[in-house]
């Protein structure tokens, strides 16, 4: 399996590289790579139950948090990716937004990657938020 985690590995650091673009330009259409039953579960504190967002809410969302922030940069910080199998992968990390020096936002992120017809896809996500 280390030739399929090479290639991963190698899909996701051009993933990195597209949000960097996406955060610079506004255009979010090379991260539009979400299977359609994708979603992603945001924690915005310890008591409070996560919000769910579907595949359309999430791009929508997406869209919208990338041009309030246009200028600012997404730092992947302590990657971890692990094979499930050649078909699946988990990737583990700390996303901090940073713009004009300042952290606008740090979460703790866990997203789930699909094969899906030759092409990976995003199948599920978890973000909490770190204070």
């Amino acid at each position: 399996m280390d030739n399929e985690l090479m290639i991963f590995t190698q899909m996701h650091d051009e993933f990195i590289e597209d949000w960097n673009l996406a955060m610079q330009s506004g255009d979010t259409s090379k991260l539009e790579r979400m299977a359609e039953h994708y979603y992603v579960a945001f924690f915005m504190g310890a008591k409070d139950k996560p919000a769910f967002y579907n595949r359309e809410e999430a791009m929508n969302g997406m869209r919208l948090s990338v041009n309030e922030l246009l200028g600012a940069e997404k730092k992947f910080k302590n990657r971890v990716i692990r094979l499930k199998d050649t078909n699946h992968a988990v990737v583990f990390y700390e996303l901090l937004i940073e713009k004009d020096d300042k952290v606008l936002a740090r979460l703790f992120t866990i997203e789930n990657w699909q094969l899906i017809n030759g092409q990976w896809l995003l199948v599920r996500e978890i973000e909490e938020q770190v204070n």
